[in-house]
Formats: structure tokens, C-alpha cells, sequence
């Protein structure tokens, strides 16, 4: 009889679930400081290393914080939560197709919220993120950064959190693949500003409509972008950054 082998996990994983669990239940709280070393060993009955291998892995997903000799409770930044989907759709082998599917489908709804809740200062942001894209334009700087910033300044104005994290490691992993465009496509600088610019100015205006229809046409325009430079949106993200280097 075949058999597989049983799979053990880790102590040091079982460690770190345990304390991700006391934190969702709020018996951890953002803020408070993790127990010494030397509790969480006698409180889980294992030994210093497997608790400091424990804690590693709470440390890297940004749900602790170093604080002088305290590890404090965290909450993992949009980024931090961003990068390590974007690790896994990277191990999925996402298509660039699939990444435009989803920006395609949150882009625009996040431009009509930043259109109804958007404050003075996420305005001045934009602002000056459209000058400092015209500026990288005129002096052959590449704009994939600005665009990016861009995209997350019009999300972050919708002040939809849920949506926020939802769209951070589709936007991480789309906008730099579309830096192949902006060097086979001449004209594709220029009309992602003005893409941008209007949707600056309907955000700005509170049109609602007029944001989501510009941001609709500016990410059917990254289709288009793609299909001129001769990039096949069927191919994994990674083979496309792969071919930008090569």
C-alpha cells in the first residue's frame, strides 16, 4: 500500500497562526506590545529559537513592529499586504490580460468615489504629480513611477480601503509591465497625460461620471498600447518584465 508522507508544520509556524489569531480576536491589539521571549516560550512550550522564527515571519508580513526592544502590534501596510500577493500571483503565472481584467473593472469605480469624497489634498497631489509627469515627459525620463502614483492618488481619494488593498498588487504588477509600451509606443506618453489630466479635472469638478468614463477610456487604452508595441497579453507577467530586460 502507497501511502503519503504526513505533511508536519513547522512549530514555529503553528507559533506565529497562534499569535495571528490572538490578534484578529483582539486579545492582541494593534499597538500593544508582544510578550517577552521568555513568556511566549513558557505560554507555548517551545524553546527561544522557534519563537524568534515565529516572530520573523509576523515581522516580515508588517504585523509587528520593532520598537526599540518591543515588538509591537501592527497593521500591515497596503504595500506589505500588496507585495506578498503579488508573490503569489507572480508563482500563479497571472496574465498581463488578467491584471488589465481587474484594474479594468476597479479603476473606474474608484475614480467615480474619488470624484464624491476627494479632499483638497488629494487634489494638490494630483496636481502636482500631472506637473511632474509633464516635466519626466519633456526631459525623456521615464513616467511608469508618476503613472503608478497617478493611479494609487486617485484610489487613495476614493477612501475605500477594501477596494485600496484589492487593487494594490494588480496596479504593483501591471504599470511597471507597461513600461515596454512607453518604449515602443511614441505617442504613449502623451496620451497617458492627457488621459490623466482629464481625469484630474472631472475628479476635481466632482463629475463622477466624467471620471469613471476617462478612466474607462484610459484603461482600454492600455489594451490598445500593448496590441501597437506587439506584446501578447497572454503571457505571464514575469515573462514580460523578463523581456523589457532582455
Amino acid at each position: 500500500m502507497e501511502v503519503d508522507k504526513i505533511q508536519r508544520i513547522p512549530s514555529y509556524k503553528l507559533l506565529a497562526d497562534a499569535l495571528v489569531q490572538n490578534i484578529l480576536e483582539g486579545k492582541l491589539r494593534v499597538g500593544d506590545a508582544l510578550p517577552t521571549e521568555a513568556v511566549l516560550c513558557d505560554s507555548f512550550g517551545v524553546n527561544r529559537s522557534t519563537v524568534r522564527e515565529g516572530v520573523r515571519l509576523l515581522e516580515e508580513a508588517g504585523m509587528l513592529l520593532r520598537s526599540g526592544k518591543k515588538l509591537l502590534v501592527s497593521h500591515p501596510s497596503r504595500e506589505q499586504i500588496g507585495a506578498q500577493v503579488q508573490r503569489a500571483m507572480v508563482l500563479k503565472e497571472v496574465r498581463i490580460e488578467e491584471l488589465w481584467e481587474g484594474l479594468r473593472i476597479l479603476d473606474p469605480a474608484l475614480a467615480e468615489l474619488a470624484a464624491l469624497r476627494r479632499s483638497d489634498a488629494s487634489l494638490e497631489l494630483m496636481e502636482e504629480n500631472l506637473k511632474e509627469t509633464a516635466r519626466a515627459l519633456q526631459e525623456g525620463r521615464s513616467v511608469v513611477q508618476l503613472d503608478i502614483e497617478f493611479h494609487s492618488l486617485v484610489a487613495e481619494a476614493a477612501d475605500n480601503h477594501a477596494l485600496l488593498v484589492a487593487r494594490e498588487p494588480l496596479g504593483q504588477l501591471l504599470f511597471p509591465a507597461f513600461d515596454i509600451v512607453m518604449t515602443k509606443v511614441q505617442s504613449a506618453g502623451k496620451r497617458l497625460l492627457a488621459a490623466h489630466t482629464a481625469i484630474y479635472e472631472a475628479i476635481k469638478n466632482r463629475d463622477a461620471a466624467g471620471a469613471k468614463n476617462w478612466m474607462e477610456k484610459h484603461i482600454e487604452d492600455f489594451k490598445r498600447g500593448y496590441e501597437v508595441a506587439g506584446v501578447d497579453m497572454r503571457i505571464p507577467v514575469a515573462q514580460a518584465a523578463s523581456q523589457k530586460a532582455a
